[in-house]
């Protein structure tokens, strides 16, 4: 069994796959005060909570943007479950070609959702990762990843929001019944999360633009599915998409040891 760990800002999601299925996956808070020991008790805890021997594991990959975490998560590996773990970088073989400026730029995140993208659809495609930050990644229909766009993500925008403005509460993100709120937390919601949805959409029909051709729109991270819900550029939603790139860019480079 292979484990795919996908470290974001605010979440850190484990996946474990058996061949190219995802079997199961969990999610715990980003705490960079965690110790190897911590994460790995955590994540044994969840493997046998599940009836899955942690000695199964034989092989771990990482994307991470958060670099303390990194090296916290390899001694976990080590110590867990005796592997040195692939970390997601641009001189790994991909399967696309990074068209950044410079792409030890490019967070291993957005790398990942590209190459399984452009696996699963092909290009030339948009991805949307809707995340503590929304990213906004461009790959062509020759593989190229372009670059792209990053925005504050909703959960940032409304904290934001209730920092800078006293008498601001926190509220759900989620959609108000109408666009006119009758009430401060309906007109919150219908600000951030209409607001979102028509930035989206004119972030994508710039870049549809730009690159003179139409192109499909998937949409990834914890509020795909509900932005998704108002939108029709949306082709599809995939939640999985980062675990699913560390299983490709893990395959792909065993393969490549093995010849």
């Amino acid at each position: 069994m292979l484990l795919c760990i996908d470290v974001g800002n605010t979440h850190t999601v484990f996946g474990v796959y058996r061949g190219s299925r995802l079997h199961k996956d969990y999610r715990v808070a980003s705490e960079i005060a965690r110790t190897e020991d911590e994460l790995g008790i955590v994540i044994v805890s969840l493997l046998r909570n599940d009836g899955i021997d942690p000695k199964r594991i034989m092989s771990v990959g990482i994307s991470s943007v958060v670099p303390n975490l990194t090296d916290i998560l390899k001694r976990m590996s080590a110590k867990y479950f005796n592997c040195e773990p692939m970390v997601v970088n641009p001189s790994l073989d991909l399967g696309i070609k990074i068209g950044y400026e410079d792409p030890l730029a490019v967070g291993s995140d957005r790398i990942c959702n590209a190459v399984a993208g452009f696996e699963k659809f092909g290009g030339p495609l948009i991805i949307i990762d809707f995340g503590t930050a929304t990213t906004f990644d461009v790959i062509s229909a020759d593989g190229v990843y372009l670059g792209g766009a990053i925005a504050p993500g909703l959960e940032t925008a409304a904290q934001d929001l209730q920092r800078r403005a006293a008498k601001l509460p926190k509220i759900e993100l989620k959609f108000p019944p109408n666009i006119i709120g009758k009430n401060t937390v309906t007109s919150m919601q219908s600000g951030i999360m209409f607001g979102a949805v028509e930035s989206m959409e004119g972030v994508v029909r710039r870049i549809k633009d730009e690159i003179g051709e139409s192109a499909k729109v998937i949409a990834t991270g914890g509020y795909a599915s509900i932005l998704a819900s108002a939108s029709r550029i949306i082709d599809a939603v995939e939640p999985s998409l980062v675990l699913e790139g560390v299983r490709i860019i893990y395959d792909k480079n065993q393969k490549k040891k093995q010849k």
